[in-house]
């Protein structure tokens, strides 16, 4: 391997993964939602959002639905 290497000459092109890469949101969560997700992401030695993006991510690769009971009215 060189010692230096000369930049100057090349050519800039945009970066074939950018549209793959994570976007900032802001969510409101439960607090009990939010200490399960960092006890499990701690137990696992990750961050949490990391984690809450993980389990994000096989709901969508598993194509799994959330089922919503709503309680009756009397």
């Amino acid at each position: 391997m060189k010692a230096e290497y000369d930049f100057s000459k090349m050519k800039a092109r945009k970066n074939p993964y950018a549209a793959k890469l994570k976007k900032p949101v802001s969510m409101r969560l439960s607090e009990d939602v939010l200490e399960y997700f960092k006890g499990m992401a701690t137990e696992a030695g990750v961050p949490y959002q990391s984690l809450i993006n993980l389990y994000l991510r096989d709901c969508v690769m598993t194509h799994r639905k959330v089922r919503i009971d709503w309680p009756k009215l009397r």
